[in-house]
């Protein structure tokens, strides 16, 4: 993989002011020429860090805190591409989205979102998921009717807690038949704050 990270060890006697213009003149450069294929940053929310990564065709992950990020961003290389670098500045509008929507401004996202990592009937599902109004939730059952395949209620499941871009595609908003949250990728309890901060119902 071809990553740079701006917290790379680096010799002491370089001053950060340059090392600052070098990775924004690299990352620049790197976008120009179109050898940039995947973007990272990370950001903080109420659920914790947040790994952000975007193609250039839109996200394509956000992982949680409790996901090993360099594990996330070495899964990326291969399934995507080895040329990975911290570009913050591109993420920026998923950034400003997510603050709006932590501030309760924001009740859908309207960045571009690469799913090409799901594939098949998982992916029907997360085509599903933005049908799911803002403070309402769905059964896995109902998702599974609705993207077509009724009796596919565990793969509805398997489908939401492997959506590689929770949050923004809100998996959030499919629970059990029987109410309870059910598997999340960020955990149950980042589930449950998500749920409660939207007054889902």
């Amino acid at each position: 993989m071809t990553l740079v990270d701006r917290g790379s060890p680096v010799p002491s006697d370089v001053d950060d002011e340059v090392l600052d213009s070098l990775h924004t003149k690299l990352t620049g450069q790197a976008q120009a020429e179109g050898v940039l294929d995947l973007a990272y940053r990370t950001v903080d929310s109420p659920v914790g860090r947040l790994l952000l990564a975007a193609t250039a065709e839109g996200l394509v992950r956000v992982a949680f805190e409790g996901e090993d990020h360099d594990a996330v961003l070495e899964s990326l290389a291969a399934a995507v591409s080895p040329r990975v670098l911290a570009a913050p500045g591109r993420l920026d509008p998923v950034a400003r989205e997510l603050d709006e929507y932590f501030a309760g401004d924001r009740r859908r996202f309207g960045v571009p979102v690469d799913l090409r990592l799901a594939k098949g009937f998982r992916r029907s599902v997360l085509d599903r998921l933005n049908d799911i109004p803002f403070g309402r939730t769905r059964s896995y059952a109902e998702v599974a009717a609705a993207a077509g395949s009724p009796r596919a209620v565990r793969a509805a499941g398997t489908a939401c807690a492997t959506n590689p871009v929770p949050l923004v595609v809100p998996c959030h908003r499919v629970v059990r038949s029987d109410g309870a949250a059910g598997r999340y990728r960020g955990g149950e309890a980042a589930k449950l704050t998500l749920l409660a901060m939207e007054g889902a119902r």
